[in-house]
């Protein structure tokens, strides 16, 4: 895989209030790949640095939301002990974050998508498909549903606007792109991403030591592989279903 960008500069962090207790810590105000390092270093900082205190850290794209215990922490000691774990923050090693190769059947019976933006773009769908494979993907976040994470940046050219009007059915394993962003349905759900392809790789299962594949930080590489292969992997060929 190739290699992790370099690590933006130093941040300055702003602390915003979201409830009586949960912070959200700001580190950025635009989205990049660059990022990474300095949020995954906070998101241990902060770890650290309210030990049993924390309830739930949440890292995203450019911010972290902090919940913590208000029988043991008060806002004013809260924000403080903040303060005082992002002190002289140094970003994390971009090796960090572990790889992932995922196999992706592309084909318009699963991915609709794939060939009007051929369309658009003047080229044919193996084109498509060579460019959303030919890049490593950073794992931003994890939200929406169990295992599913935000990912990105696509190159430019592929960046593509929400549906107008989402499906109501999304089969799990769909591989779509919204914007400069790319994801995989974890499982059957309303949305509207434009949807490429399918693959049979479980992001999200109670039976693993960590239910979910991926973990922000994470670098993902999509393969087209066959219908003959995507079918021995275990994958659902039904096509999906229109609007």
């Amino acid at each position: 895989m190739s290699q992790s960008p370099s690590p933006a500069l130093s941040p300055s962090f702003r602390m915003e209030t979201v409830g009586m207790d949960a912070l959200i810590v700001r580190l950025f105000d635009a989205i990049d790949e660059a990022h990474m390092p300095w949020i995954l270093a906070a998101d241990n900082a902060l770890r650290e640095g309210l030990g049993g205190a924390l309830i739930d850290l949440v890292p995203s794209y450019t911010t972290l939301l902090v919940h913590y215990d208000i029988e043991q922490l008060s806002h004013i000691e809260a924000r403080r002990r903040v303060q005082q774990a992002l002190h002289g923050l140094q970003p994390a090693s971009t090796e960090a974050g572990r790889e992932h190769r995922i196999p992706v059947w592309y084909d318009e019976s699963v991915g609709p998508e794939l060939p009007r933006i051929a369309e658009r773009l003047g080229v044919d769908t193996d084109e498509i498909v060579r460019r959303h494979t030919s890049r490593d993907y950073c794992a931003f976040a994890l939200g929406f549903s169990p295992g599913y994470a935000f990912m990105g940046m696509i190159e430019e050219a592929l960046a593509t606007p929400r549906l107008k009007t989402p499906r109501q059915k999304v089969a799990a394993g769909s591989v779509g792109i919204a914007e400069r962003q790319t994801a995989i349905y974890s499982m059957r759900s309303p949305g509207g991403w434009n949807i490429l392809g399918r693959t049979a790789v479980k992001l999200f299962d109670r039976d693993r030591d960590e239910i979910s594949l991926f973990r922000p930080g994470d670098r993902v590489r999509f393969e087209p592989i066959s219908r003959e292969a995507f079918i021995e992997q275990g994958g659902d060929t039904t096509p999906l279903e229109e609007r």
